[in-house]
This record gives C-alpha cells, structure tokens and sequence, in this order.
C-alpha cells in the first residue's frame, strides 16, 4: 500500500510560545518518521497542498476554519486535533458556532481521550463516529532517572518544593496555585512561557518570595528531566487538561502528581494522582497536602512509561491516516489554483 501524503498544519503563531500542543505536533512528526510514516510541515510559501493526500490541522484558534475550509476545496482529506475541553457549563467562553463548522469539515477529528471526544460530540452535536481517540504522550527519556542535584545545582534550589511546568496563562492558573503554595509555606518553581505577560506579572506580585520563574526550557534538556526527580510534587491546576503534557512527563519521571479533575486526567492516572478543583485555591493546597503525606506511587511511573510514549500512540494515527486515504495511490490536490 501507497504511504499517504500527509501535511501537518497549525496556526500561524504557534510557535512563537510553544507548549503542550506544538510538542504533541513535533513529536507526531518525528515518531511517525521513525515508524516508516514520515510526514510533512505545511510550506505557505509554496504550492504544498498539490502534494499531499490529508492535511493534519492541530488547534481550534480562531480564525482556522479558513485554512481548513480551503484544505476542503482542495479536494483533501482533513484531520482536526481539536485539543478542547468544553461543558455546556463553559460553552459560552468559546466561539461555538466556528469550532462546530471547523470541526464539522474535518473527515476525523482527533482527541487525547474517550471522554474528550463524548463530550465534544455531545456539545457541539457532531456525529461522536467522526471521534477518534489518539492518547497524548511522553519521550521514554522521561522514564530514564537523572540526578536532580543537576537542577538543584544550576538554580541553587534547597529543600523541598512544589514544581509547575506549562505556559503561564490564566487557563494554566498559576495564580490559584501560588495562592495554594502560599497557604501551605512552601516554595514554588515555574517554568515555562509567559504566554500572558500581565498574567504573570500578577502571579508574581501575589508569591513574591516564596515564587521562582525560570522561563522556558529546552522540552529535552535534562534539566527538566531533573527538575521533575528534584520537586517534591508536581502540580497542574489548569482549568483543564486533557491531560497535560507536562503531567505525563513528571509522572513517568516519579514524581508526586496533583492535577486538575477537568478534562481527561482521570483517563490516564486512575487513582495514582490527587485530583483539585482549579477554582478552589483551598482545594489545592489540600491536594498538594494529601499528596506530600502519601508515599509515591510507583504503579503511576509505571502506568505512563508502560503506556503513554510517542512511539506506541503514533501507530494508530498511522492507521488512521491510511484508512482515510484508502488503498489506491491518490491525486486528490492536484487541481490547479
């Protein structure tokens, strides 16, 4: 059978402060080369789309219905990683009429859990047969145990500490958790983007000293890997994640987890993780609390390094690709603008 031809796509500002779901992107890209199914970047600067097969659009921003739209012109299959939590309750927060009519173009859409894909389906009232469950991930280096004196020693960290990695952002709530941090005394380390400047500048204000930013990190710098052996637990009250790629990446690294209960958390820690409510300040420290009291887990390390690693989630994308693109070579795309 013929590889299909496949793009991969996202908005045009992805990547000025990269997270979670440009990652997820990269790391598709380089683990389905490794597996015998390479993939391609969308070039706007040249006629790409002559040459494929399926475009793989990752995001909902708005304003990406337009591409995805002209992708459906073209006479292409198109996939949708549409990397959402919504609830009738939040629905009013997002442009739902876009998302649905984006969503509805795309041929498949792709989510990182069973529950993500029930309630988008139910929300926007889209066929849920159109959902496909591909799980989020992490690099097996992750498993790999590194000293965490090597963290400790490059930002002269002692003692115990809490650890957030992720963008900081108001959906990343960082605010709720310095509150946390401060109620329970204990210091807090966050690395990651200011993706919201003003955001962070006020969760700074709030911590003072008791709070550390360090910026962003190389994702595959072994700093990060020893930051996550050197916290004393790590911890994501986003107001969703489905569910956090920092969350795996700390848990196959051993750490202590607390996480959010919105999203898909649950699917992938079972009962190994604390789960708090991201409006709740009170609720996290006392999660971070029951998390510090109880001894590590070490079936979580082994849950996520046994299950959730990009080289065992990129198979079934693979699969899906194929299956889209059917059997016989394909020249759909070749029209002339």
């Amino acid at each position: 059978m013929t590889e299909p031809r496949v793009l991969f796509a996202t908005y045009p500002w992805a990547f000025e402060t990269p997270g979670g779901g440009e990652i997820q992107l990269l790391e598709y890209e380089r683990n389905l080369a490794a597996a015998g199914h390479p993939v391609r970047r969308h070039d706007p600067w040249s006629n790409d789309l002559s040459n494929a097969d399926l475009v793989h659009f990752f995001s909902c921003m708005g304003g990406s219905i337009h591409f995805c739209n002209y992708v459906k012109s073209r006479g292409l299959k198109l996939v949708v990683s549409s990397s959402l939590w919504i609830t009738e309750e939040t629905r009013s927060l997002y442009p739902i009429g876009e998302i649905t009519a984006q969503l509805g173009l795309a041929d498949a859409i792709v989510t990182n859990g069973d529950v993500e894909s029930d309630r988008l389906a139910e929300v926007l009232e889209l066929d849920r047969s159109r959902f496909h469950t591909i799980r989020n991930a992490c690099d097996p280096i992750f498993a790999a145990p590194v000293d965490a004196a090597l963290f400790r020693d490059a930002y002269g960290i002692e003692g115990p500490f809490i650890l957030n990695v992720a963008n900081v952002e108001p959906r990343k709530n960082q605010r709720g958790l310095v509150a946390a941090a401060k109620a329970l005394g204990m210091p807090l380390v966050v690395m990651g983007h200011a993706r919201s400047p003003d955001y962070a500048a006020a969760c700074w204000a709030d911590g003072g000293d008791l709070v550390r930013y360090l910026g962003p990190i190389d994702h595959r710098s072994p700093l990060l890997r020893s930051a996550y052996a050197a916290c004393s637990v790590f911890c994501l009250p986003s107001t969703l994640e489905t569910p956090g790629l920092a969350a795996l990446e700390a848990a196959a690294a051993g750490a202590r987890l607390v996480v959010t209960a919105e999203g898909s958390t649950r699917e992938y820690f079972g009962e190994s993780a604390h789960y708090v409510r991201s409006d709740d300040a009170d609720d996290i420290a006392r999660g971070i609390a029951a998390s510090l009291a109880a001894p590590a887990d070490p079936s979580l390390r082994d849950r996520v390094a046994g299950r959730y690693t990009w080289n065992r989630v990129v198979e079934p994308l693979a699969a899906l690709y194929a299956e889209l693109c059917g059997p016989a070579p394909s020249t759909r795309g070749a029209a002339t603008r």
